[in-house]
C-alpha cells in the first residue's frame, strides 16, 4: 500500500506532466551523449598515441548551460518550458530568430504521452515510476541511434541490469527466470542473425547494440515477448525503410538504424500487456 496522498501524483495526467519535462533533459540526452562518447574515444586513441590533444571546454549532461548553436545565445529558464515556450518563440531562437528543430517538442510530447501510458496501464502504483524510466530510456536510445547508428552501453546496459534487478525483487509481473531467458534470448536471437548474414555476405548487417537492446527489452518483457518485438520491429522497420527509400530521403549507405523500431516494439509490448499479444500471436 502506498499513502493515499501520493496516489494523485501517480495518475496519468501528473505523469504526463512529469514526461513533459522528462522530454526536454531527454533532447539533452540525444544531442550531447554521443558528443561526448567521441570526445571519450579521441582522448582514448591520443592516450594510446602518446599524444596530447588540445584541451576541450567542460561537457556533461548537466554542464554548461544550453545555447544557440547559431548565436550562442544562453537559454534562459522562460525559453526552455517544454512545448509551451516552443509554441510561444514561434518556433524560433529568440537571440537570432533561427528556426529550432520540431523534433525538440516531439520528444517532449512523445514522452509525456508514454508516460500518462504508463499511468494508465499500471495504475497508481510505485511501479509506475519504473516503467516510465523504461520508457524514457527507450526514447533516448532511439533517438541517438536514429541519430548515430550508435546504441551507447550506458543506456542499454543499465536498462539490462535494471529489468534483472527488477525482476528479482517482484517489481514487475515477469518471473526471474522468464526474465533471465529473456535477456540470453534477446541477445543470440540477433547475434546469430548477425553472425549468419556476415558469414554469407561479408559484411555487417547490424550494430552490437541491437543485440544488447533486445537482451535489456526481453528482462523486461520475458523471453516470450522477444519474438512478438522482434516481428513487429522488423515490420515497422521495412515499411519506414521502403517509404524513405521511395521518396529519397535515406541516409548515405542505405540503411536504417534497427534500434528504434525495437524500442518502439517493445514500448507497443509493454502497452499492450503479454495476454493480448500472445493471443494476437496465435492469429499468425
Amino acid at each position: 500500500m502506498i499513502p493515499t496522498w501520493i496516489e494523485p501524483l501517480l495518475s496519468p495526467w501528473m505523469l504526463a506532466l512529469f514526461g513533459l519535462c522528462i522530454g526536454s533533459f531527454l533532447n539533452v540526452v540525444i544531442h550531447r551523449l554521443p558528443v561526448m562518447m567521441e570526445r571519450e574515444w579521441r582522448e582514448e586513441t591520443n592516450a594510446l598515441a602518446e599524444v596530447q590533444g588540445p584541451p576541450l571546454p567542460e561537457l556533461t549532461l548537466w554542464k554548461p548551460r544550453s545555447r544557440c548553436p547559431c548565436c550562442g545565445h544562453q537559454i534562459g529558464w522562460a525559453e526552455n518550458l517544454p512545448v509551451l515556450s516552443y509554441v510561444l518563440q514561434g518556433g524560433r531562437c529568440r537571440g537570432c530568430r533561427t528556426p529550432i528543430s520540431k523534433r525538440y517538442p516531439l520528444i517532449e510530447l512523445l514522452t509525456a504521452v508514454l508516460f500518462g501510458l504508463v499511468g494508465w496501464r499500471i495504475g497508481a502504483r510505485p511501479e509506475a515510476v519504473l516503467w516510465c524510466g523504461f520508457m524514457a530510456t527507450l526514447v533516448a536510445a532511439a533517438g541517438i541511434d536514429w541519430d548515430t547508428t550508435l546504441l551507447p552501453d550506458s543506456l542499454t546496459q543499465p536498462l539490462l541490469w535494471a529489468g534483472l534487478v527488477a525482476s528479482l525483487m517482484h517489481w514487475t509481473p515477469v518471473g526471474l527466470s522468464q526474465s533471465v531467458w529473456g535477456a540470453v534470448a534477446g541477445y543470440l536471437s540477433l547475434w546469430g542473425v548477425y553472425q549468419g548474414y556476415k558469414r554469407l555476405t561479408g559484411k555487417e548487417g547490424m550494430g552490437q547494440g541491437d543485440f544488447k537492446l533486445l537482451a535489456a527489452l526481453g528482462a523486461w518483457l520475458g523471453v516470450q515477448m522477444v519474438l512478438p518485438i522482434v516481428l513487429l520491429a522488423s515490420v515497422i522497420g521495412a515499411v519506414v525503410g521502403i517509404g524513405m527509400k521511395l521518396t529519397g530521403s535515406l541516409r548515405e549507405g542505405l540503411y536504417v538504424p534497427f534500434g528504434p523500431f525495437l524500442a518502439g516494439g517493445g514500448i507497443a509490448v509493454m502497452l499492450a500487456g503479454p495476454s493480448r499479444v500472445l493471443q494476437w500471436m496465435s492469429w499468425l
